[in-house]
């Protein structure tokens, strides 16, 4: 049988418990870096945003994420970034390749290159390249690539804050140790989904709308949850910031849309849920998503406390499931492949996907 969406997210526990077995085997230490420039593009940049405040945190680095073509040709340089780190799952994105390019010439800073496939473009193309250690993934729609692109990216924050001493031996394990019990809860909560999916699916199957509203670390999880649901339910999607969704998207809302917030503990948990409250008042499909425990049937809690730096690993899962399940039940084929020349007209890939 062909693999399918679920047959990769079924094996996520092991992708990343097999990275953290190697730590830090293969992952370099950002050095004396201070300003590091990530550059990326779908589900990467959204890999990428949900890493981001955990490796600030732990390293003191400044972490700019952006998209390659907009950097390229509209942003200005700034002269005291130290490094470029370019994501590409695929290693074959076009327009991450040319910034790429153009900043070595343009500049002469260092690169380096994340990516599943070692022979690909991009790893010929940056000083460094760090491989996504996933195992093959013949889906278009990434989920356990994504996982371990997030991880490898929390790990070489976790080795550059030990490696400059800003994390001692201890804290060091401490981490590893919080990490460990995120990577082991997440077979109970792919089950904690399935049940939340048996209880609400015929509700979630018709949605004409989806909108997940969250903050801070959390920024990644909406946009893949946006990112996802587009590709694969295919019906208007989209991840709002909480202050962003309070300042104008909030009109749009009307009873038939279905809206998800990611209720963290955080300094502004307080206001997401008085706008969850509100919100309740003008549609009845409303849910959140949780760490920890909760008695709320509309709250998908997870089962499992991490810090709020290291809960996007997590909190997209539960997206992952939700996107093929809800996808499957409107009818839509995900095997089948559609538009299959997109990449390749729209100049966007150097070559098809390589997917069944």
């Amino acid at each position: 049988m062909k693999p399918t969406m679920m047959t990769y997210i079924h094996q996520q526990p092991e992708v990343l418990s097999n990275l953290l077995a190697n730590y830090p085997e293969g992952l370099p230490a950002l050095g004396a870096a201070k300003s590091v420039l990530v550059l990326a593009t779908g589900s990467s940049i959204n890999a990428a945003l949900s890493a981001k405040y955990y490796v600030e945190r732990l390293t003191g680095v400044r972490i700019s994420v952006q998209e390659p073509f907009h950097f390229q040709h509209y942003e200005q340089w700034d002269p005291t970034t130290d490094l470029v780190f370019a994501i590409s799952q695929s290693g074959e994105s076009t327009s991450t390749l040319a910034a790429i390019e153009a900043l070595k010439q343009q500049h002469g800073v260092a690169t380096w290159g994340m990516t599943s496939k070692m022979a690909s473009p991009l790893a010929q193309t940056v000083d460094r390249a760090v491989e996504i250690r996933s195992g093959e993934e013949r889906v278009g729609y990434v989920t356990k690539g994504y996982l371990a692109t997030i991880m490898t990216l929390m790990l070489i924050g976790l080795h550059s804050a030990r490696q400059s001493g800003r994390l001692s031996a201890e804290q060091e394990q401490q981490e590893l140790a919080m990490l460990q019990r995120g990577a082991a809860a997440l077979p109970d909560i792919i089950a904690r989904t399935e049940t939340f999916w048996q209880r609400w699916q015929a509700d979630l199957t018709a949605a004409p709308r989806f909108i997940s509203i969250g903050f801070g670390p959390a920024l990644g999880v909406i946009k893949e949850m946006e990112t996802k649901f587009s590709e694969t339910v295919r019906v208007p999607s989209q991840g709002i910031e909480l202050e962003a969704f309070m300042h104008g998207p909030y009109f749009e809302i009307n009873p038939q849309h279905r809206l998800f917030f990611i209720d963290v503990d955080a300094p502004v948990r307080e206001r997401l849920r008085l706008l969850r409250d509100y919100e309740q008042r003008v549609t009845p499909h409303v849910w959140s998503l949780c760490l920890g425990e909760s008695n709320d049937e509309r709250t998908l809690a997870l089962g499992v406390e991490v810090s709020e730096w290291i809960a996007p690993l997590l909190l997209v899962v539960p997206f992952q499931i939700l996107a093929h399940h809800i996808a499957e039940a409107k009818g839509n084929n995900l095997p089948q492949r559609i538009f299959t020349d997109f990449g390749v007209s729209m100049k966007s890939k150097t070559k098809p996907g390589d997917y069944d």
